[in-house]
């Protein structure tokens, strides 16, 4: 499947669905909506559109606006999240444990559309692994292996 099949790809899950999914709210909720979904696969496909209104942008660069890459990572392990949950572990939370390999290969800035890939190597009751990309125009900006804790809602 092409990255940007369309120039309107297909919402699988919308932002209130998200919501009702990720415990994140605004400033931090970086997932707009999920494009593709395979669970037999382990496959999920987001997507962040990035404007210029985000608050990171007031100080990250001024005049010069650059999405930080924590950020971008962020979305990433929201996105594995979101595949985590649908994958039947919904009444646990996925917190991040650690990230491997990460590099940036390319800026983000206002008016990109951000495709967040995320792809599960393993899952269990305690965690979990997943490999994730993040693309702009079918570029690659961000790739990295996301490893996540999976702990009970009470726990936090």
């Amino acid at each position: 499947m092409s990255v940007e099949a369309s120039s309107h790809p297909a919402v699988v899950l919308g932002i209130k669905e998200i919501a009702k999914i990720l415990p994140h709210r605004y400033p931090f909720l970086l997932v707009d909506k999920i494009t593709y979904l395979n669970l037999e696969e382990n496959v999920i496909i987001g997507q962040k559109n990035v404007t210029v209104n985000e608050q990171f942008f007031q100080g990250h660069f001024p005049g010069v606006p650059i999405m930080p890459g924590v950020l971008i990572l962020e979305a990433l392990a929201q996105t594995g999240g979101i595949l985590v949950h649908q994958k039947g572990y919904g009444e646990k939370i996925a917190v991040l444990l650690n990230i491997n390999n990460a590099k940036f290969r390319r800026p983000v800035v206002p008016g990109d559309v951000l495709v967040l890939h995320a792809s599960g190597v393993h899952f269990s009751n305690k965690g979990g692994r997943i490999i994730a990309k993040a693309l702009v125009n079918d570029q690659l900006t961000v790739e990295a292996e996301i490893s996540f804790a999976l702990v009970s809602k009470d726990q936090l």
